[in-house]
């Protein structure tokens, strides 16, 4: 017997149901559902030290369960000493089994960890159905030990789904287990 994740055994016995009573799907193959979980750090100190961007790759390694990659500026910007191809943060894209893993680890315990948490805001959908939010210290995930770390950096999160618009990907998300700002 393999494992399956509680929230992806959550998402077939309930929110399939949920959502086909809220938007009246006439398929099950209809019903949006996370395609994947994208986590991206910049370190915008990692030009005069590249050290940063190794501390980041192995932060975020230790949060998603998965390695991570660097990724790289794209063109030269003289203002900031930015050059082309340097590394400049990192980044881990997760799908599956570790994503299921990840949404509830953050829902359960990261977020309720963030100081003065007053709901996720629902202005970081981007309209075409998929959601971003940012962290502002990853110190909130407990895979981070406090004492070694260097520096205190944020994150982002994108949530990518199959939902067409937004108001589908929010319920989907509010059928998760997302605690969202009540207006």
């Amino acid at each position: 017997m393999s494992y399956v994740p509680r929230l992806q055994t959550k998402y077939k016995e309930e929110v399939v149901g949920a959502m086909m009573a809220k938007f009246s799907y006439k398929n099950y193959m209809q019903i949006p559902q996370i395609q994947k979980i994208v986590l991206n750090q910049g370190v915008g100190a990692a030009v005069n030290d590249k050290k940063l961007v190794d501390a980041a790759i192995d932060e975020m390694t230790k949060i998603s369960g998965q390695k991570a990659q660097a990724t790289f500026s794209k063109k030269d910007i003289s203002n900031f000493k930015l050059r082309k191809n340097v590394p400049i943060g990192a980044k881990v894209t997760l799908r599956k089994v570790r994503m299921y893993d990840f949404i509830d680890r953050l829902v359960t315990i990261a977020l309720p960890r963030v100081r003065d948490f007053q709901g996720l805001n629902v202005k970081g959908f981007d309209g075409r159905g998929n959601f971003t939010m940012g962290i502002t210290e990853q110190i909130i995930f407990p895979e981070i030990d406090i004492d070694k770390l260097n520096k205190i950096t944020g994150m982002d999160i994108t949530i990518v789904t199959s939902a067409k618009t937004d108001e589908e990907c929010l319920e989907l998300l509010k059928f998760l287990g997302f605690p969202f700002k009540t207006k």
